[in-house]
């Protein structure tokens, strides 16, 4: 569906956030950013999102300038409070009791920026994500299936933990870590990408 007019460099080793690229035609490399992704004391989540993903971007760009890089960072939220990965399975069934028939957030911010020509761009993505009222027993079959420990918020809207979800108010791919409708007009608006349909140069 697009082709590339720019090369791109992916700050990020998620296999989910690789396969929206691959989906749309995007060709791209990877290179995973290492940062402290700790947040500040009392950090408002939707900064914090935005700073990881301009941390990352900013680290990936500094070794390869002449590149665009993107990078993500999501965050699910309970009110004020990041919930992060689960360190173990007992967190991961406290983590989706306390959400369970409650709505909560989900936060993706993605930055792009290109180091030669120091430009860059961003974007703040908010989903409200409603969970269905389930029992402590149906919640620790779900951990059990493993899915849950590397998924911020202990589970995974894309994978089996799609059931848990009643509803979803605003972006689906922002739920699985990245807003495709923004990335994409990021891309088009900085002529980093374009779609078939246009006379190639």
């Amino acid at each position: 569906m697009f082709y590339n007019k720019e090369s791109v460099i992916l700050a990020s080793g998620s296999p989910r956030r690789q396969k929206y690229l691959e989906d749309l035609g995007i060709r791209f490399t990877i290179r995973s950013a290492f940062i402290n992704e700790t947040p500040v004391k009392g950090e408002d989540p939707g900064l914090f999102v935005v700073r990881m993903a301009r941390e990352k971007a900013e680290a990936v760009s500094s070794q390869f300038y002449r590149n665009w890089v993107i990078a993500g960072d999501t965050a699910v939220c309970k009110g004020s409070k990041i919930l992060g990965k689960p360190v173990d399975n007992e967190e991961a069934v406290a983590m989706l009791m306390s959400l369970c028939g409650k709505e909560h957030t989900v936060r993706t911010g993605i930055f792009l920026c290109h180091g030669e020509r120091k430009l860059s761009d961003y974007r703040l993505v908010a989903t409200k994500v409603v969970f269905g009222d389930f029992d402590e027993a149906t919640v620790r079959g779900y951990v059990g299936t493993g899915e849950c420990l590397d998924k911020a918020g202990a589970y995974g809207i894309q994978g089996k933990g799609a059931f848990l979800v009643k509803s979803v108010e605003g972006s689906y791919s922002n739920v699985v870590g990245l807003p495709l409708y923004e990335l994409l007009e990021m891309l088009q608006y900085n002529q980093v990408i374009a779609s078939w349909p246009d006379e190639r140069e």
